[in-house]
């Protein structure tokens, strides 16, 4: 029988081997033993409506007509926006939209292009 390792996470005995990852069944944590650090647990990643990575920088798109709070105004879906900040707390990305000025929207109603 093999000596898989606890997972990292919530410490649980019951993991298992997919691929090149270990993956718990009980809180869905996946890990590779050569990189699992402590670093990594603090670094967020965000994604798109997709499930693609976004980062600094990226051109997205918007999948869905957003209303802007405090206006009558209406982001339209289909807008494009280039060059987004990734930013914690509610809202995820800051970034200027041709029209509107600054704004900040969640990832899960982009996509990137």
């Amino acid at each position: 029988m093999l000596d898989l390792p606890n997972c990292p996470k919530c410490n649980s005995e019951y993991t298992y081997e997919d691929g090149s990852l270990f993956v718990c069944p009980e809180c869905g944590h996946e890990w590779t033993l050569e990189i699992e650090t402590d670093v990594n647990e603090d670094i967020k990643i965000f994604k798109d409506a997709n499930g693609n990575v976004l980062q600094d920088g990226d051109s997205i798109t918007v999948i869905k007509d957003l209303k802007v709070k405090g206006s009558s105004l209406v982001v339209k879906i289909g807008t494009k926006v280039k060059n987004i900040r990734l930013v914690d707390g509610d809202h995820d990305i800051d970034c200027n939209i041709d029209g509107f000025g600054a704004m900040k929207l969640k990832s899960e109603f982009v996509k990137k292009i």
